[in-house]
């Protein structure tokens, strides 16, 4: 039966205040074994919660911490059969816990082994508080619960401590003006609800090292094409990042799909982002700008086409790029792959922007070598005619 809720509460989006027990603290390896949700919606509030059967044991101090035996579990339903309601029941609400990233760590691993894709905006508490209230140094529920005067029934049980941080949600509505607490709560939410088809599991994807990538919006429409050494931390940023500026939100308030290029380095992901910039001219790049004596051709210093090695040792990763008359054909993770790349590849034009970036890397050393050597051991580099 729903409650009653106060009005005016620092967000008008529907709450899910949720808490979980564990067989341990790995999402991969451990099971829950209890889930409670305090629900804050149209309707007023629910609580709601079950144990759950592990499939595995529970270690002895997890049973001492928590209460819960495996006697306890044993009967109770399996995470799999209670995902459909739950999900319906936390799907497309703010999902708030306290050091909500464990939460909601062993929720996505258990509902993604299900069949779900469990992608919610989160706010945790802990971050919250230490946002509201700097100058304490502890943060823990133990910590709150003392110092709001919160009233534990029964600590370490699911449904007890997410009833816990709805009183300290009420609590906090007393002592900080909504406004405030409005403008915190939103800089200090992680909104892992993703763009268009883009999911969590499609970013895990995305290479870690050096690349570039490309935001598509509606009708396919090329919105942004951007580079970094961090690819799938900048894709992270871009869509989930709780410091992006008000550019970057009208961004992603329009992405629908994204779709990235590995480059190995940073002169590939140059290379890549400029010749991206100029084929799909996405709206919300800037322009390059032609200066005066840029030219409109330029001789080409090599005999054929070259190619250069870029290595990411942290991925283990080789990329061979190849470049033709000042024109970036692309980038491949073998010598082969790079000569039938570039073998394929029909004649192209002149590239401003590929001479500009090669001119100052050549300058400062860039290893080149003919494409069609048979050894890939890098010659040393030669100057490009000016």
């Amino acid at each position: 039966m729903s409650e009653p809720v106060p009005p005016n509460l620092a967000t008008d989006t529907p709450i899910v205040f949720v808490d979980l027990e564990t067989t341990g603290g790995s999402a991969g390896a451990d099971r829950i074994t209890e889930v409670g949700v305090v629900e804050i919606g149209p309707n007023g509030l629910s609580r709601w919660s079950t144990l759950v059967d592990p499939r595995q044991s529970i270690p002895p101090f997890i049973q001492q911490l928590t209460g819960i035996n495996d006697a306890m579990v044993r009967g109770a339903p399996a995470f799999d059969v209670i995902a459909p309601a739950l999900f319906d029941r936390l799907n497309g609400k703010l999902f708030v816990a306290h050091n909500a990233g464990f939460d909601r760590g062993f929720l996505r691993s258990e509902f993604a082994r299900a069949g779900f894709a469990f992608n919610p905006d989160v706010l945790c508490t802990v971050r919250l508080s230490r946002a509201l209230f700097p100058a304490e140094k502890r943060h823990g529920l133990d910590a709150l619960t003392a110092r709001h005067g919160l009233v534990a029934s029964d600590r370490h049980r699911a449904l007890a401590d997410a009833d816990l941080l709805w009183q300290f949600w009420q609590r906090l509505h007393t002592l900080v003006p909504v406004e405030t607490l409005r403008a915190q709560i939103d800089r200090t939410m992680q909104r892992y609800r993703l763009a268009g088809d883009i999911t969590e599991d499609h970013l895990d994807a995305a290479p870690a090292g050096c690349g570039v990538y490309v935001f598509y919006g509606d009708d396919d429409v090329p919105l942004y094409v951007g580079r970094s050494v961090r690819l799938r931390q900048r894709l992270r940023s871009h869509l989930t990042g709780e410091r992006r500026s008000s550019r970057e939100m009208r961004i992603a308030q329009q992405i629908r799909r994204v779709e990235w290029r590995a480059t190995g380095g940073e002169v590939g992901a140059l290379l890549a982002e400029a010749q991206w910039i100029a084929t799909l001219q996405p709206m919300h790049n800037r322009r390059p700008r032609s200066a005066r004596g840029d030219p409109v051709d330029a001789p080409w210093p090599y005999d054929g086409a070259i190619v250069f090695e870029e290595r990411d040792d942290a991925q283990r990763q080789r990329t061979f790029h190849v470049v033709d008359r000042w024109r970036y054909v692309g980038g491949a993770p073998s010598l082969t792959e790079a000569t039938g790349l570039w073998s394929s590849s029909p004649a192209g034009t002149f590239e401003l922007s590929t001479y500009r970036i090669l001119q100052t890397h050549l300058a400062r050393g860039l290893r080149v070598m003919p494409l069609a050597a048979s050894e890939p051991s890098m010659t040393g580099a030669a100057s490009a005619a000016a």
